[in-house]
């Protein structure tokens, strides 16, 4: 099993819906913490594999969190968005993940969801 995979499930096992108390220990290595949730609904945390930040639709989700709270972002980073948006590219990340991890040919069918992010 190579590490991506250990990641995913480590990623899997320690989401997290509502247990906002819990500190850096239950970050496994090669994750971290973030909060989801759009100024409507309670932000949610969320442990993802730190190679997640290179993915397009990670990159543009993290794009609207510089446009709307700035560089300079204290503490955990945030999304805003919906918590289903999220989980929704999160398993689209991990499909693609798997699908390309196993060999599989993979196309370009992500370029629909630009600027379905925002609430």
């Amino acid at each position: 099993m190579g590490s991506r995979e250990k990641n995913l499930k480590s990623f899997h096992s320690n989401r997290s819906k509502n247990n906002i108390k819990q500190g850096i220990k239950d970050v496994p290595k090669g994750c971290l913490a973030i909060k989801v949730g759009s100024r409507e609904e309670e932000k949610q945390r969320f442990v993802v594999p730190v190679f997640y930040f290179n993915h397009p639709l990670f990159m543009q989700l993290l794009k609207e969190a510089e446009e709307e709270y700035g560089f300079e972002q204290k503490g955990t980073i945030t999304i805003p968005c919906h918590v289903e948006v999220f989980q929704y590219v999160q398993d689209k990340i991990h499909r693609e993940i798997s699908v390309n991890y196993h060999g599989n040919h993979y196309h370009n069918s992500h370029n629909h969801l630009v600027g379905c992010f925002r609430a």
